[in-house]
């Protein structure tokens, strides 16, 4: 009798995938996101749909193409000819985050077109990263002639004003929280953002949307993938947590919250968390 193991479950298979920073696979990572919506989703699948387009691309253009027309030529396939862009319609949709939907409608948010574009354009040896880039994620290319940086809803250079622009409301904001004096260089904030940060973005932007919508078990799924990849994250532990207590999962809610006020001891809630805390004890008696 040949021995049974275990399935493993969607979140055990995104573990694995994030375990490590080394080599780590940042599409196959996103697409399994969308297992919680779809549990019936062939990650694998969304893999192969991208390594068709990559080969479609790669058929237009010869071995020796310059970095530049390689650049064009993605853009032109990518936007105009499959029509790629973000969803200004139903921009809080959370399909937009998802990436067999996107591939399946073409459109979403910066982040997800930004993965999948990325993709692409690794994979005609590009050298590319992402920026998380306050409000709106960006991708930047390293070409012979210098850096290019680009909206991932359109394909649009960016120039430095540009950039100046859509920066302003943000660091406005931080004046009012910080003093007239905080001001930091437009350069910090286009540094190249880690793959792992890059996911974490995209599933904070989730967790957003299931908030704002009240949505306590999608949200509570998302909660379980940022612990996993995020593991020092105190507040994920708090926030997911408190989702815990809203579900009456009130052992899972004291675990997590105890772990924050453990591992978290300087934040500024603890006396608020500490308080839930006693309160959901209380409920077990």
């Amino acid at each position: 009798m040949q021995p049974s193991f275990p399935i493993p479950t969607p979140l055990d298979y995104f573990a694995a995938l994030v375990q490590s920073d080394e080599q780590f696979p940042l599409l196959e990572a996103s697409a399994s996101v969308a297992q919680d919506e779809y549990p019936e989703m062939d990650v694998q699948q969304v893999l192969g749909d991208v390594d068709q387009l990559l080969a479609r691309i790669k058929r237009r253009l010869a071995a020796d193409a310059p970095p530049l027309h390689r650049l064009r030529m993605l853009n032109q396939f990518f936007y105009r000819e499959l029509g790629f862009g973000g969803n200004a319609n139903n921009y809080y949709d959370p399909d937009n985050s998802y990436l067999n939907a996107v591939l399946r409608t073409r459109l979403g948010i910066p982040i997800s077109l930004a993965v999948i574009w990325m993709e692409l354009a690794q994979g005609l040896h590009l050298q590319v990263r992402g920026i998380s880039f306050p409000g709106h994620f960006l991708v930047k290319v390293n070409l012979p002639k210098g850096q290019v940086v680009l909206d991932p809803c359109s394909g649009q250079s960016l120039s430095r004003e540009d950039l100046v622009e859509r920066l302003a409301p943000y660091k406005e904001q931080q004046r009012l929280e910080h003093g007239e004096h905080f001001d930091v260089p437009l350069g910090l904030y286009l540094q190249s953002a880690r793959p792992r940060d890059i996911l974490a973005r995209m599933l904070r932007n989730l967790k957003e949307i299931h908030r704002s919508q009240s949505d306590a078990q999608r949200l509570l799924a998302v909660q379980n993938r940022l612990v996993i990849l995020l593991p020092e994250a105190w507040a994920e532990y708090r926030d997911r947590g408190l989702t815990h207590a809203d579900l009456g999962h009130t052992d899972e809610a004291v675990l997590d919250l105890e772990k924050y006020l453990i591992c978290a001891d300087e934040a500024r809630d603890t006396a608020v968390i500490a308080d839930r805390v006693s309160a959901l004890r209380r409920l077990r008696h």
